[in-house]
């Protein structure tokens, strides 16, 4: 009911409009119930009633924006318009969608992790969103409870927030953010996935934090099961993996390129100096970069070079690797060049 609003005068425009457009059809929409999974409607500042009547329509929240414009008017409803982010199930009754417009009821923070945010990353982004101290976030990222129930051996759920478009509710805690996020990581992980583990001699930690390298390497969706094919290469033969992710991540920040001094970086995730796999993970992997380390291309190579232009050039020789690594050299040279160069 609307605040305000008694409810025999909200009937009576119930009535009035029903007599008007169809009896069957409105009180339907008006008082059904609402079905299927929750939908986001963005309503922005400055949006008139008309722009948010379909937008709702266009999330199936609602059908006939015009009816229920004209039930939003004949009941009030369309002056006190609130903007956010909503969450309404489809089929929402129209009288429910009314009050959460009016009264700001369901409104949601949203916000984006992408793929390859590490933890840090990912306190700022919740931070932000749901306006909680950061400080917040990596607390709840170090709860036991979670840590053990996934098997995690690290003290931090680093790479386990699967990265998602998320619309929580007003008022969400960090905690309950982050559970959230570890949820959805439990559902993307397929129980099949666990005899795939099994193939690959590797264990499912051992697996998000290859995953989670593969996903801060690739730029090139096609490019995943190769590069996760010469770490996992290298993996069997006792090779270093000198993934440059784990470097940067033994540094604290992303650039471009490592320098010969971050190399002598005394971290276990500078995979120069120390073999196998670091630790853990660097940052949360997407789904397709987990798809791409559980499944490996079936390739010989052991070495690759990255370009500018985010593509890799793959080579089973050391000999050979040298060549594209010349090559690779000049180009990055000539793209900084480039871009340091002042205007014409």
């Amino acid at each position: 009911m609307l605040p305000g609003k008694p409810r025999g005068t909200l009937v009576t425009v119930i009535v009035v409009l029903a007599l008007i457009f169809g009896a069957g059809a409105l009180l339907t929409r008006a008082f059904s119930r609402p079905s299927g999974q929750s939908v986001r409607v963005v309503v922005p500042e400055g949006s008139t009633f008309r722009a948010a009547a379909d937008s709702l329509a266009n999330a199936g929240v609602i059908g006939r924006p015009r009816l229920f414009r004209a039930f939003a008017r004949f009941s009030g409803g369309d002056r006190s318009l609130k903007p956010g982010t909503y969450l309404f199930r489809r089929a929402t009754p129209w009288r429910d969608v009314l009050a959460a417009l009016t009264g700001g009821e369901g409104l949601v923070r949203s916000v984006t992790i992408p793929e390859g945010y590490s933890l840090a990353q990912i306190a700022a982004a919740l931070s932000r969103a749901l306006e909680v101290p950061a400080d917040s976030v990596l607390a709840a990222a170090r709860e036991t409870t979670m840590l053990r129930q996934l098997d995690v051996p690290m003290p931090t759920l680093e790479g386990y927030l699967f990265p998602d478009t998320y619309a929580f509710p007003e008022g969400t805690t960090a905690a309950r953010a982050v559970a959230e996020m570890v949820r959805r990581f439990e559902r993307e992980w397929q129980p099949e996935w666990n005899e795939r583990l099994t193939a690959l001699s590797l264990s499912r930690h051992q697996l998000v934090t290859l995953a989670s390298i593969v996903e801060r390497e690739a730029r090139i969706a096609s490019e995943r099961p190769v590069i996760a094919a010469v770490y996992l290469n290298r993996l069997r033969l006792g090779m270093p993996l000198q993934a440059d992710p784990t470097v940067q991540y033994a540094r604290g920040e992303h650039t471009a390129r490592i320098t010969y001094q971050d190399l002598e970086i005394d971290s276990p995730y500078n995979t120069y100096r120390y073999p196998g796999l670091p630790p853990g993970p660097i940052a949360s992997p997407g789904g397709a970069s987990l798809r791409a380390s559980l499944n490996p291309a079936d390739v010989d190579f052991l070495y690759f070079a990255a370009f500018p232009d985010g593509r890799h050039e793959f080579r089973r020789t050391f000999e050979e690797h040298l060549r594209v690594v010349r090559e690779s050299r000049l180009v990055w040279d000539s793209a900084r060049r480039a871009a340091t160069a002042p205007p014409r």
